[in-house]
Parts: C-alpha cells; sequence; structure tokens
C-alpha cells in the first residue's frame, strides 16, 4: 500500500498554511512583534534570532521563492532551482521597515495564487523534479512539503516566542 500522500493533498496542506502568518501575530502590539528573541525561554526553548516581525516577513519572502521554485518545476524540464541567504535577506532588507500586516496578506494571497496555478496539474506532476543548487534533485510533492514543513517550523518559534511574552496562541 502506498502511504505518500496524493498531490491534491499535499496541495491541500499547503494551501491551509495561508492565514499561518495572520494567526501568528494576531493580539501582538508593535512592540512585541520586534522584540528582539531572548536566547531561550524560562522553559528551555530555542527562541531564534529573529523578532516575530522579521519571522513573518521571512516567511513571506520565503512563499515568493516557493511559488517560482513550484511553477517552474510544474512547466520546465529539470529547471535549476538557486538559493538564497536568507540571513543576508533580514539584515539587508530592514525587514522591521516592512508592513507585518501587509506582509501576513501578501503570504495567504500568494499561498492560494500558487494552488490555483498548481491545482489542476495531473497526479502525474508530482514527481516532477528540477535540481537544487544545495539539495540536489527535488519533486513538486517534495518542495510542497518542505514548505508546508517550514511554515510549520516557524510557526513553533512564533509560539515559543509568544509563550515566552506572556501571549500564547
Amino acid at each position: 500500500m502506498n502511504t505518500m500522500p496524493t498531490l491534491a493533498a499535499e496541495l491541500a496542506a499547503y494551501l491551509a498554511g495561508a492565514d499561518a502568518p495572520a494567526r501568528g501575530i494576531a493580539g501582538l502590539s508593535t512592540e512585541e512583534l520586534t522584540r528582539p528573541p531572548a536566547t531561550t525561554a524560562s522553559s528551555g526553548a530555542n527562541l531564534g534570532r529573529w523578532s516575530v516581525h522579521q519571522v513573518i516577513v521571512h516567511l513571506w519572502h520565503s512563499d515568493l521563492a516557493a511559488t517560482h521554485r513550484l511553477t517552474r518545476i510544474a512547466a520546465e524540464d529539470v529547471p535549476l532551482l538557486i538559493a538564497y541567504d536568507e540571513t543576508a535577506f533580514t539584515t539587508a532588507l530592514d525587514y522591521h521597515a516592512v508592513d507585518v500586516h501587509d506582509a501576513c496578506t501578501l503570504f495567504a494571497i500568494n499561498r492560494r495564487h500558487t494552488h490555483q496555478l498548481l491545482r489542476g496539474l495531473p497526479e502525474t506532476a508530482a514527481t516532477r523534479a528540477g535540481v537544487h543548487n544545495q539539495r540536489g534533485l527535488v519533486t513538486l510533492s517534495g518542495m510542497l512539503r518542505l514548505y508546508v514543513q517550514h511554515v510549520d517550523h516557524h510557526m513553533a518559534f512564533i509560539a515559543a516566542k509568544r509563550t515566552a511574552m506572556g501571549k500564547p496562541m
């Protein structure tokens, strides 16, 4: 029995994360959104290096890269996919100057847009592949799973940051 999710299931999981960033910032003040994280919470949880605001803008920028990668895999034969330096983006582009609510809105719109582009693909498209310059050969299905997990990963950091501020999700 094949236990791998179908392309439709992968796309549904991807779309389900569209509103995660907006949920992550709900009820936080500007000061709480931009507060630098402590190195560890009293629980010992790793809170990362970025503020909640920076994490949200990072998720939006990462999803822009995801859309580019996913649509190229869907449309082209084994495209080359290039990595980027997320830390350089966060530092050089002053993420705190970006409206965090706009970033949440754009993230959600981009997720819905990408889902619309990919939802009509046949199930066989799940195995279409591209070559990432750091990860090697990656499939459409694998990239969808990666970006679902990416949001989950960062939302766990946001939840820990909120808990440390006394503002659990």
